[in-house]
């Protein structure tokens, strides 16, 4: 199986270039536009398509690439059921599986950072298993920190907090030497103490992540809730821009 991560440092972005070269059937999660080409040009020396392009959540600190490259690839757009957006798409419930030649893909709902959020949860049968061994973890599990809950939310932040510690423990339930890659690190919005460090492990992050030591979900809410920063510049524009699959606001 191949992974390549895609680092935009001028947000704090990943984003990441996988599957079966095998199989021809490569994939992009989290896609950001600006490396649009980039993913392309990827596949294109590896020699093998991009046929799906999955989002964790619609995105609002950055405009989502999915939809210049579903146009420019034409791979079929992957998104959680119940994310609202206005364009095709293939809506994934919890447990639904995507096969990617010898890549299978599971979806996991992890709402809370946002109502419609999923983590996906990636097997190689070539390793002999169809257990996962990487999990992409959207803005749900990151690394030092997890992610906020009130910026897909009016007035219902803590609400969504409460959601976000039951998805934690649910990718706690993995084990810990699955790979983690979260689609933010150190210097996003989208948390507080990220480290700058952009991959980690379930079982790194079981011991050392100071927000999953918070057991009480009503403790957890409220050191969540506690001086949140401030919100993405232009949030608002975002979120409708990738809700639409346009984008009007620059890049």
């Amino acid at each position: 199986m191949l992974l390549r991560p895609f680092l935009n440092d001028a947000g704090s972005c990943a984003s990441y270039l996988f599957g079966c070269t095998s199989g021809g059937k490569l994939a992009v999660v989290d896609p950001h536009v600006d490396f649009v080409k980039g993913y392309l040009d990827a596949a294109a020396a590896i020699g093998s398509p991009i046929v799906a392009v999955f989002e964790t959540h619609v995105q609002a600190d950055h405009v989502s690439g999915l939809p210049a490259l579903v146009e420019r690839s034409g791979a079929t757009a992957y998104l959680p059921a119940g994310a609202g957006v206005a364009f095709e798409h293939v809506a994934l419930e919890d447990g639904d599986v995507i096969e990617l030649g010898n890549t299978l893909v599971t979806a996991l709902g992890t709402p809370g950072h946002a109502p419609a959020h999923h983590a996906y949860a990636v097997a190689d049968r070539r390793r002999g298993s169809e257990e996962p061994w990487l999990v992409f973890s959207g803005d749900s599990l990151l690394i030092g920190d997890v992610g906020r809950p009130d910026l897909h939310v009016t007035g219902d932040a803590r609400g969504q907090a409460m959601l976000l510690h039951k998805s934690l423990r649910r990718l706690l339930e993995l084990p810990g030497h699955i790979v983690l890659l979260p689609s933010h690190y150190g210097g996003s919005v989208c948390g507080r103490g990220l480290s700058g460090n952009p991959f980690s492990s379930i079982g790194f992050e079981r011991a050392h992540n100071p927000m999953l030591a918070l057991d009480d979900p009503g403790t957890f809410a409220d050191a969540l809730l506690a001086e949140m920063p401030p919100r993405p510049v232009h949030q608002e524009q975002i979120v409708a821009a990738n809700r639409s699959g346009k984008a009007p606001v620059a890049a």
